[in-house]
């Protein structure tokens, strides 16, 4: 792949003197980073993961793990042709409109159905519960105690022309509509790193966070074996030519307008490693090769 920009941070944390400080946006790596700060909310009483929402028959977590039964719009060719001919993002009430939040899949629990618009649902919850924007919030909650510096929301096409892929520069973030984090390529291998490792979230929310729902078995032209997700993140097994056996990996692949990405950490192996690869074009599953490449190097 051109134009891939990797950081590796070793099972004691450090931060791997190659690692690139190149800005690129985190795509969907970002509902990590919305997990974890509604995972604090939950620690502090303010939000509750396993009641149900008012008026509606699922929860926070079962939002968080794509099991809500929740619709998205990445099927919908008026949504393509909006991006693609540059438009301003849709406000929240054509979005609900064209993807009911109450017009449910499959009943709560009992299915699985990755959906941008429950991630919509559940930045909105935590925008009302703090009373200020997903970008203060994350900052004051999640970037800024994980010691990330230079990550914030991409909030306008000027912060996306921040990053270094040509393709995704006039994209408007707003299209997301659970929102983008851009930073440093380093700083994404840290965040996830801290954030598995670390005190920011307690043990419960942690072992939360990996509880894992199997979701299949092995995936065409990608590593995965067998494939899961916990609370905004992807888990299980992953295996490439010429590796003797898999490893098991918890974090996020990202994907969007001129790029991909795969933030992972190796886990349960004795490693510890995290790594971030980030690379121009649409090839998620070279990504992940390439972290895991990474993550079993010596």
């Amino acid at each position: 792949m051109a134009d891939i920009y990797s950081a590796v941070v070793d099972a004691r944390g450090r931060l791997r003197d190659e690692a690139s400080r190149a800005i690129v946006p985190w795509w969907s790596f970002t509902k990590t980073l919305i997990a974890a700060c509604a995972l604090r909310l939950v620690e502090d009483g303010r939000l509750a993961l396993d009641a149900p929402l008012a008026d509606r028959g699922y929860t926070l977590r079962a939002l968080l793990q794509h099991r809500a039964g929740v619709g998205d719009y990445g099927n919908l060719p008026e949504y393509h042709a909006a991006v693609a001919r540059g438009g301003e993002p849709w406000a929240d009430a054509e979005v609900f409109t064209r993807v009911p939040a109450d017009r449910l899949l499959f009943a709560p629990g009992t299915g699985w159905a990755y959906s941008n618009v429950g991630y919509l649902i559940v930045r909105r919850l935590i925008e009302e519960t703090c009373g200020a924007g997903l970008g203060a919030t994350l900052h004051a909650l999640v970037l800024a105690p994980l010691g990330l510096q230079a990550s914030r929301l991409a909030e306008t096409r000027a912060d996306m022309r921040t990053t270094v892929f040509e393709g995704g520069q006039d994209y408007h973030p707003g299209w997301a509509f659970h929102g983008i984090v851009v930073g440093p390529v380093a700083e994404a291998a840290l965040a996830l790193h801290r954030l598995l490792n670390g005190d920011l979230l307690a043990p419960a929310s942690r072992a939360a966070l990996l509880d894992r729902h199997a979701i299949g078995g092995p995936v065409d032209g990608r590593p995965w074996l067998t494939a899961g997700y916990g609370l905004g993140l992807m888990t299980g097994a992953m295996q490439r030519p010429g590796m003797a056996e898999p490893i098991r990996v918890a974090g996020h692949s990202a994907g969007g307008p001129g790029s991909v990405g795969a933030v992972y950490q190796s886990i349960g192996d004795g490693r510890g490693r995290t790594v971030a690869v980030f690379a121009a074009g649409s090839d998620g599953g070279s990504a992940e090769d390439h972290a895991l490449e990474k993550l079993i190097a010596a």
